[in-house]
């Protein structure tokens, strides 16, 4: 049998061929050397009733060659295909398949990347023949895990608008799971990520997915007759079927796969050293955003009294959100029209900014390019610009449309005047929205949800490119578009609007397992929870934000002066330890009941953010016991100093019993900083 080893960073992956030629199928896929020896998936019984490849370990296959099973690729007719050519390096493997009756050509690609455990994948399709051809599935690959006879568990992320990213799990023993999205971006409802493990071993090896796609999306996973499990994932042709002309090449986008023997939280350290390889090195800024203070009502005497308070607090950027340009006194009017209201600003805009940096804060604006409001200028302008079906109303989300961004013009409008902005004004910091999804679809022929998405990828390509010291925030209705794509495009992600401190919490678990901590754009703010309104203490919002990006969003005029002395110092804390927070190795450590915490290690330095989220024990008045942290990734013969308190613990105490919290009403959050001391041992005389 014809194989080729992918080796990555500390796995491997082995694809082997089909006897006849007509597909490839997965060998192995984990540690190092555990392609030495037959494959764990390779069906060595009788197939009664299904074919040949419905029962294989199959790497990508078109409906008709796998006709029951669960195709990845469904064209109208059908499809069946041989191999032609395989071509091959350390890290690099394509193999492509044609179909010589329908003409189509498809190349499966595999690109490991270097010095991680990550491998993409995707095909590029190309119609040789005379006719076009239509497509109405075309996932990115095929993924085959080695689950056993009590099937997978699986855990995903979904969820709601301002319930995003929460964590989900669910032990499929048989049968079919899917999730998708048609809403033109990744969604609120759910994120294009899924990890699988052994439904017998919820502690044992981890594998998982997760889609570089901007747009609409489907994933399915499924236990196959002999047991092991398949997940098939790519983009989801909507509103309609995609059209490939004769000489046409299209391309899918890329998924990544990932597996770790260390589980789930062996896994989420695999995504985030992709993200970070995926992003540029700098430093995430603290920054104040003016928005839950002020809203629409953005005038500048009033956001220059905000920003002086930021400063003397140690915020390092200050963001105008919503509100500072023409037309834009609510949410019906202004989008598109992204010129600064000089009546808002008495001495210019221009002098506005230089006054917001003149208090040694960088400054920046929040803006939503792809949506325009009815009553702007823009629109009475270019009413042909936005998603539209002739004859028919268009539909208000929010009270605004959305352009097309698959047009070129509308791609060159918003080039040019983002490019007027950052020309014009020092703005260091973009935090992009997009607030509705498109509907009314009915513009001209073609793959409009590819086209917006390319352009959308383009647009951020050019900012990078044209702007490197601009950050960009990536943000869609809070956590609606943290796709991979986006990732590698953007400089943090904004994961929800709901900034309650308790239905935070529960975001930013599910984001860190999918994503790393350097990306997690958090903000302090005054909102109760929408699901959980219990009031916590200001330092519990701090140390909830301070699990990522550092933000404030509160209206700082309200605070008193206590709460102004306590964030300057909480701040001042979080500055010297971001780095580790935004480098480290992060575990999601084990937690007595009521209390959660996420544990942070760089070189010598671990830091330990913890909660208590529900009720007390009663100690001092009764009986009680210190809440324990049990951490992970320690030595246990090392020795583990408090930097504040000075109490040393060992590794193993640590690892066993735990870093103990005493919480009372008062004190409902910490940030506990361990310095490593190796522990030597004395020889006696």
């Amino acid at each position: 049998m014809t194989t080729w080893t992918l080796r990555l960073a500390t796995t491997s992956y082995t694809v082997a061929l089909a006897a006849d030629g007509r597909w490839a199928e997965l060998h192995s896929w984990g540690p190092h050397g555990i392609e030495d020896g037959p494959s764990p998936l390779r069906n060595t019984g009788a197939v009664h009733f299904i074919t040949e490849a419905d029962a294989a370990p199959i790497e990508y296959a078109p409906r008709g060659l796998r006709a029951f099973g669960g195709a990845d690729l469904e064209v109208a007719g059908e499809t069946w295909w041989a191999l032609v050519e395989a071509e091959s390096t350390s890290d690099t493997l394509r193999l492509t398949f044609a179909d010589e009756l329908s003409g189509l050509w498809a190349e499966l690609c595999y690109q490991a990347v270097p010095g991680q455990d990550v491998l993409l994948r995707w095909v590029e399709f190309t119609n040789t023949g005379q006719d076009e051809l239509e497509l109405t599935r075309l996932d990115s690959a095929g993924v085959c895990i080695p689950t056993g006879s009590a099937g997978a568990r699986l855990t995903y992320l979904t969820g709601q608008w301002s319930q995003e990213f929460q964590r989900r799990e669910l032990l499929l023993p048989a049968g079919r799971f899917g999730l998708h999205s048609r809403f033109g971006v990744p969604g609120h409802a759910a994120v294009p990520w899924l990890a699988v493990q052994d439904a017998a071993e919820p502690d044992g090896p981890a594998w998982g997915i997760s889609l570089a796609w901007s747009g609409s999306w489907q994933l399915e996973a499924e236990i196959e007759p002999a047991g092991w499990t398949r997940v098939h994932a790519g983009r989801l042709p909507h509103p309609g079927p995609i059209r490939l002309a004769p000489g046409q090449r299209l391309s899918t986008p890329e998924l990544a796969l990932a597996s770790s023997v260390d589980g789930l939280d062996g896994l989420s350290r695999v995504w985030h050293a992709y993200d970070r390889s995926l992003s540029r090195p700098c430093t995430r800024p603290v920054l104040y955003n003016s928005w839950e203070a002020t809203g629409f009502d953005v005038e500048g005497p009033g956001q220059l009294a905000l920003a002086k308070v930021a400063a003397d607090l140690g915020v390092e950027l200050f963001v105008v959100d919503d509100g500072w340009f023409t037309g834009r006194h609510d949410d019906t009017g202004g989008l598109g029209d992204w010129t600064p209201d000089e009546s808002a600003f008495p001495e210019g805009f221009g002098a506005f900014v230089q006054q917001i940096r003149a208090l040694g804060l960088e400054f920046g604006l929040w803006v939503e390019p792809e949506s325009v409001s009815p009553k702007s200028k823009l629109y009475a302008e270019h009413p042909d610009w936005v998603y539209r079906i002739d004859g028919r109303p268009a539909a208000l989300i929010r009270n605004q449309l959305l352009l097309d961004l698959g047009r070129e013009e509308v791609y060159q409008f918003l080039r040019d005047t983002l490019g007027k902005l950052l020309d014009d004004y020092p703005i260091s910091y973009l935090k992009w929205d997009m607030n509705r999804p498109p509907t009314e679809r009915g513009g001209p022929a073609g793959d409009l949800d590819a086209a917006h998405v390319a352009n959308y990828h383009r647009l951020l390509d050019h900012l990078r490119a044209t702007y490197p010291h601009v950050t960009i925030e990536a943000c869609a209705g809070g956590g609606a578009r943290t796709d991979l794509a986006t990732v590698a495009r953007a400089d943090v992600l904004w994961p929800s609007d709901n900034t309650g401190p308790l239905d935070r919490l529960s975001i930013q678990d599910g984001f860190l397992l999918a994503h790393a901590p350097h990306l997690l754009s958090s903000w302090v703010t005054d909102a109760p929870g929408i699901f959980d309104p219990r009031p916590r203490s200001l330092k519990f919002r701090f140390v909830t934000a301070m699990a990522g990006v550092l933000g404030i969003g509160a209206d700082l005029g309200e605070w008193t002066a206590g709460q102004r002395a306590e964030a300057t110092e909480l701040i001042a804390q979080y500055k010297k330890i971001r780095g580790i927070i935004h480098t480290g190795v992060v575990h999601r450590p084990r937690a007595d009941r009521d209390t959660e915490a996420v544990q942070y290690t760089a070189g010598d330095t671990v830091v330990v953010l913890a909660w208590n989220t529900g009720r007390l024990d009663g100690a001092p008045l009764v009986p009680g016991r210190s809440a324990r942290v049990r951490l992970r990734g320690l030595n246990p013969q090392a020795s583990y100093v408090d930097r504040n308190t000075g109490a040393r613990y060992s590794g193993a105490h640590l690892l066993y019993a735990g870093l103990p919290f005493d919480w009372t009403p008062a004190d409902d959050a910490a940030v506990t900083v361990l310095d490593t001391h190796q522990q030597r041992e004395v020889t006696l005389p």
